[in-house]
C-alpha cells in the first residue's frame, strides 16, 4: 500500500463563528479565552451552508505580527457535527500537486508534473503536465466544499471567472495546442459522487457538461479531513443529471 499523501495543519486553535463582515474576514470566538478575534478566510466563496451562527471553526495562528489579522481560518466543521471541512481553497492545489507528483490520480499518472502557474497567452493554468515528448496538458483544480445529500457540488456561487476558464480549455483543446482537463478537489470528505452546481450556476454547468462533450478531461476526488491534516481521498463519479 502506498503511503498516504497528506499535508499537515499545525497546531489549531478551535473558536465559534459570529459573523462574515467581508469575503476574507470571519469575526469569531476563541474557546480557549473568549476573546472575540478577526481571522482571515482564503476561501471567497458562498460558504452559506458551512458559516452559520456559532459554528465551529478552527483557526491557525499566523506568524507575520506586521498581518493585519493575526489569526487564520483553517477548518469548520459541518452542520451535521462530525464532518471538518478545509476552508482554505489554496489547499486543493497543494494536494492535487503531491498527488500528481506521487501519481495518485489513475487518469493522469502516465503524465509528468512540469510547471505551475503555468502562463500560456493571456491566461494562466494551475499546471502543465507533459507525456512523452509530444504530449502536453493544461489541468485547472477547482476547491469544492458544498455538499447536499452526498453530492459534492461546485461552484457555491456564481462564477464568471470559472466558466471562462473552462472556456479557454476547450479553445485550446480543439486547436490541438494542448489536452486539457479539470480536476474537483473535494475537501471534506462525505463527498460520494460530484455534480455541477446547476441551480446555483447554470451557465457554468452547461459550459463544464459542454467541456466534457468535446474531450476535456474531468475529475474529481475527495479528501479525508481531521484536526492534524488533510489526506488526499478517493475518486469520484461525475454526475450531469
Amino acid at each position: 500500500m502506498p503511503e498516504p499523501i497528506t499535508i499537515q495543519f499545525g497546531d489549531l486553535v478551535r473558536a465559534s463563528f459570529l459573523d462574515r463582515p467581508n469575503r476574507f474576514i470571519v469575526r469569531c470566538v476563541l474557546h480557549t479565552s473568549g476573546e472575540k478575534v478577526e481571522a482571515h478566510l482564503a476561501d471567497p466563496g458562498r460558504l452559506k451552508e458551512l458559516l452559520l451562527p456559532g459554528a465551529v471553526l478552527y483557526l491557525r495562528s499566523a506568524d507575520n505580527p506586521a498581518r493585519k489579522t493575526q489569526w487564520s481560518a483553517s477548518l469548520v466543521l459541518a452542520p451535521d457535527g462530525v464532518t471538518l471541512v478545509s476552508l482554505q481553497s489554496t489547499m486543493a492545489n497543494n494536494l492535487a500537486r503531491k498527488a500528481l507528483e506521487q501519481g495518485a490520480i489513475d487518469e493522469l499518472a502516465d503524465w509528468t508534473l512540469r510547471r505551475a502557474e503555468y502562463t500560456h497567452g493571456k491566461s494562466r493554468y494551475d499546471f502543465y503536465l507533459e507525456k512523452g515528448a509530444r504530449g502536453r496538458m493544461l489541468l485547472e483544480v477547482k476547491s469544492c466544499t458544498l455538499v447536499e445529500d452526498g453530492i459534492a457540488m461546485f461552484p457555491d456561487a456564481i462564477t464568471t471567472r470559472g466558466t471562462r476558464h473552462v472556456q479557454t480549455l476547450v479553445q485550446h483543446l480543439e486547436a490541438g495546442e494542448f489536452e486539457t482537463a479539470v480536476l474537483f478537489v473535494v475537501q471534506r470528505a462525505d463527498g460520494e459522487g460530484f455534480s455541477p452546481a446547476k441551480h446555483i450556476d447554470p451557465a457554468f454547468a452547461k459550459a463544464l457538461k459542454d467541456a466534457s462533450d468535446k474531450g476535456v478531461k474531468l475529475l474529481a476526488y475527495n479528501a479525508v479531513v481531521d484536526k492534524t491534516g488533510i489526506t488526499w481521498g478517493r475518486k469520484l463519479h461525475i454526475d450531469f443529471s
